[in-house]
């Protein structure tokens, strides 16, 4: 009977540890496209699951990255995402312009690392052209949702398989 219940017990530990190895990767991070008409910006919030920014980063960089503990690793990852994303306005008159988004810095909530850019508002686009590679190239499998908020309305993207840039009407 201690042999089974032995086994019993190995088997239910290789079990957890299969299920937490694959629940801790999320691979999914949500991105949000805000036009606050109380700044006058067009404000972009990208939330990554910090599990999965610091196994990316290790990987990306080479070397361990610590993003709870280290604002330096948390930087690093935030150049590595505003490289990877990219707005361009589409006006009435077809005329793209690319948008020369700011950094404006990053922060630690929760289980949740989030990277933040702006900028002032453009006249108001037709329509928005999004470029949106982060951790894609990391990961096939990642998938990121972007969401844009303008006055009252949502409108989503959803960048996965080989959809790394998506257009979308205002």
């Amino acid at each position: 009977m201690g042999a089974s219940l032995c086994r019993l017990a190995t088997l239910v530990a290789c079990l957890v540890w299969m299920l937490s190895g694959q629940a801790h990767q999320q691979k999914t991070a949500i991105t949000r496209i805000l036009f606050n008409a109380n700044t006058g910006n067009m404000e972009v919030m990208h939330r990554f699951f910090v599990h999965d920014a610091e196994h990316a980063a290790t990987l990306i960089f080479g070397q361990r990255q610590t993003l709870m503990e280290s604002a330096e690793s948390r930087e690093l990852f935030s150049s590595y995402v505003i490289n990877r994303f990219a707005i361009e306005a589409v006006y009435e008159d077809g005329e793209a312009q690319p948008l020369d988004l700011q950094y404006v810095g990053e922060e630690i909530d929760g289980q949740f690392l989030w990277v933040y850019q702006e900028i002032p508002q453009p006249p108001t686009p037709q329509a928005l052209v999004v470029l949106n590679m982060a951790l894609r190239d990391v990961w096939p499998d990642q998938s990121n949702l972007v969401n844009i908020e303008r006055d009252g309305e949502v409108l989503s993207l959803l960048f996965d398989g080989e959809a790394d840039v998506l257009t979308t009407s205002l």
